[in-house]
């Protein structure tokens, strides 16, 4: 793969095609390596670029403490760094909340952005049913021994909720993380969910991309969701969707589970070049 300098550390990627640059953001704990089979699909559109997020695939890991606000900073760089103008972001889980904080920070910067299970606003441990159990142990004093030491996010969550992984594929997200130091950036993610007002810095970097997404209609907006996953096809969340998000279109991918990549790769796939030719958005800006 290839990678670049940002900030005291480097990031790998994979980029192919050529055209609108569309960025793949994955989530905790996968990598780039998620978007293998959704990018072919919209790779004959655009240009697809994939990063591996500090700390995170086989990107540098340097010395920090991989919260939120750390993620925007080498992401920053990166885009920066690649040079990427009029983009389309794609996030999925952690991915959404980066990408659209950053769309925030650069409206002359992005032309569209799509979702698959991510966070769009704050939440409650109710909407975390029914897995706030395990995440409030996550974030308490037993989240260093069960992510840290055991790697329960890898050989737990990850496999459990994705039983289309193969051990092949479970090797490579597994290999970034041999040993308790390397998982921090793991540990730390569900300790940034954004949940009844904790942690205070991230609510407000939610609320404030919140914010933007409904006041932008001029950017299309996408949402993909799956059949099965407790977060994000409520009807109460449906409904916040609706009136929060301007030109906004809500798809749904069939079943699966949280890593619905993984699961539904050729629907999402096909969605998003749909949604990218509707829109324009796979020709130059004003074409």
């Amino acid at each position: 793969m290839p990678k670049i300098d940002v900030l005291d550390s480097f990031m790998t990627y994979t980029d192919t095609g050529e055209g609108t640059p569309v960025v793949f953001l994955h989530g905790n704990p996968t990598s780039s390596y998620m978007w293998r089979n959704v990018i072919p699909h919209v790779g004959d559109q655009v240009r697809a670029l994939a990063p591996d997020l500090i700390g995170m695939g086989e990107s540098g890991k340097p010395a920090i403490g991989y919260r939120f606000d750390d993620h925007t900073r080498y992401l920053d760089a990166w885009f920066d760094a690649m040079e990427l103008d009029e983009v389309v972001i794609v996030g999925h889980d952690w991915g959404g909340p980066l990408g659209a904080d950053w769309a925030r920070r650069h409206p002359r910067r992005i032309r569209g952005i799509a979702f698959l299970q991510a966070f769009l606003h704050p939440i409650t441990w109710a909407d975390l049913e029914p897995v706030a159990g395990l995440f409030r142990k996550f974030r308490g004093p037993e989240g260093e021994q069960m992510i840290l030491k055991d790697n329960m996010f890898i050989e737990g969550v990850l496999r459990q909720t994705t039983p289309s992984l193969t051990e092949e594929d479970m090797a490579v997200f597994r290999a970034p993380y041999p040993d308790p130091e390397s998982r921090q950036p793991l540990l730390e993610w569900p300790r940034e969910i954004p949940v009844e007002g904790e942690p205070a810095d991230v609510v407000d970097r939610v609320l404030h991309y919140g914010t933007w997404l409904s006041a932008t209609p001029q950017v299309p907006k996408l949402i993909l969701h799956v059949d099965d996953e407790p977060v994000g096809t409520s009807p109460r969340e449906q409904a916040w969707i609706r009136d929060n998000i301007a030109s906004v279109e809500v798809v749904g991918v069939g079943p699966g589970g949280h890593h619905s990549p993984e699961d539904q790769p050729d629907t999402i796939g096909q969605a998003l070049a749909d949604w990218l030719r509707a829109h324009g958005l796979n020709a130059p800006k004003g074409a």
